[in-house]
């Protein structure tokens, strides 16, 4: 049921420890542009080629994680519709009034299986991007950093990952593009409501409720050499790459801000059509799966969650 009533990630809410340090890594090293601050102290944030007023909203906090990622659906009739979808499948549900993230309408609340808050809304202001719509250019001359595009997905840890799944696909209308399989339990599930190859990921754990990176796409395996520069060049906290995905096929590098949370750029990766099989991995490939050059995995990548 891709391409339905959910468009696209809208956007995160991240907690982060001390804000001045967050916002020179967002922006000055990610590249992402601040339009503007509210009277709870939370810093908006969005991509030189995003439309929306933002994508990423930054709070400052005792620990780091994510506090909600919100998705945009296709209309307000949408919303209602998905409202009644989340809550008959159990979810608990609250309407969050406009405004109370700025310049964003009403939003949809929900929880689910692996303790994860997500949101759905509707309407939210357009910023515009850096080129503009009428005979726009192919890019920011002001783009700084690593200069992200986007804000594309997350990858989420939780313990009941069958439910979460089951949550996504039944009652919001996603699509399952791959999955990782040990024998009949699924471990890893990478779910799309577009013809990405994904727009959320989800790992079993057994904590509920962890965020295990947030991720920004680059146009070019270049550009994505060029993040790794930038992460020497600046000292910033390396975890893994450059390198490519077995899944999705992505090139990517993995680093983390300030506070620990763990961010990611990437390039390219598959295209998802709704006529196409599930992929599977299974574990004995769980290497090459995830990291396809070197088939082997870090302790760190696989343990480190906020």
């Amino acid at each position: 049921m891709a391409c339905n009533d959910v468009l696209r990630p809208g956007h995160v809410q991240l907690r982060v420890l001390d804000m001045d340090d967050a916002h020179k890594h967002y922006t000055k090293r990610l590249g992402l542009i601040e339009t503007g601050r509210d009277a709870q102290g939370r810093v908006y944030l969005k991509a030189w080629d995003e439309y929306d007023w933002f994508s990423v909203v930054l709070r400052e906090a005792d620990e780091p994680g994510m506090d909600f990622m919100a998705f945009k659906v296709r209309d307000t009739d949408a919303l209602d519709r998905l409202e009644k979808a989340v809550r008959e499948f159990g979810c608990n549900v609250e309407r969050i009034p406009a405004g109370e993230l700025e310049h964003c309408g009403e939003r949809v609340r929900f929880d689910s299986p692996t303790g994860h808050t997500f949101e759905l809304y509707a309407e939210k202001d357009f910023h515009g991007n850096a080129v503009g719509t009428t005979n726009p250019d192919c890019f920011c001359d002001e783009v700084k950093g690593m200069g992200a595009h986007r804000f594309d997905h997350c990858l989420l840890y939780g313990d009941d990952l069958d439910g979460t799944v089951k949550l996504f696909r039944e009652a919001l209308g996603f699509d399952l593009t791959e999955q990782v399989m040990d024998g009949d339990l699924m471990i890893g599930a990478f779910l799309t409501c577009s013809n990405k190859a994904h727009d959320l990921a989800i790992i079993r754990h057994a904590e509920k409720g962890k965020l295990h990176h947030a991720s920004f796409y680059l146009e070019s395996w270049d550009e994505v050499l060029r993040a790794a520069d930038l992460i020497s060049k600046y000292d910033i906290s390396i975890d893994i790459g450059p390198t490519r995905h077995g899944i999705t096929r992505g090139k990517t590098i993995y680093f983390f801000d300030p506070s620990g949370n763990r961010n990611e750029v990437f390039a390219g990766g598959s295209t998802w059509y709704p006529d196409q099989p599930t992929i599977t991995w299974t574990t004995d490939q769980l290497g090459k799966a995830i990291f396809y050059h070197d088939r082997q995995l870090n302790e760190r990548f696989l343990e480190v969650v906020t």
